[in-house]
């Protein structure tokens, strides 16, 4: 007895015509139809059920987003996946994109011992893991 697809809703959505272009590219050189491409990346990137997925979305967004899969009526939505994946070892620049504050910023707290990093040579590096640990943190008098 053949296995029975899972169910499928639909997602509608308006794309940037380079982005509509891409992924024509990309389902044609893969040999897969466009909708399978989509679910592979929404199944592998897409974590709305944790805090460090929710996190990660929210870090892609360039502007609001819509999406919803249609029972009764449509929703239209925009998009906007880039690729954000921060090294583990982050230079002042780095970090300051990870922590979404100005570099001088980074270096200020860093000289004044508040923020956890490393002076090398003529540079500073961060550890992803200690900026998490010191964002979790609250703010010691």
């Amino acid at each position: 007895m053949a296995k029975k697809p899972p169910p499928e809703g639909a997602l509608f959505v308006r794309l940037p015509t380079a982005a509509v272009e891409r992924l024509d590219r990309a389902a044609e050189v893969l040999g897969m139809r466009k909708k399978d491409l989509v679910a592979g990346l929404v199944s592998r990137y897409v974590d709305p059920d944790s805090p460090r997925g929710l996190d990660a979305l929210g870090s892609l967004s360039t502007r609001e987003i819509t999406l919803g899969v249609v029972e009764p009526a449509s929703t239209r939505g925009s998009y906007s996946f880039q690729p954000y994946d921060p090294p583990e070892v982050m230079t002042s620049a780095q970090a300051a994109d990870f922590m979404q504050i100005e570099e001088a910023a980074v270096i200020e707290l860093a000289a004044a011992g508040k923020l956890p990093g490393r002076q090398l040579g003529g540079g500073w590096r961060f550890s992803r893991a200690a900026l998490l640990a010191w964002l979790a943190t609250s703010e010691r008098p």
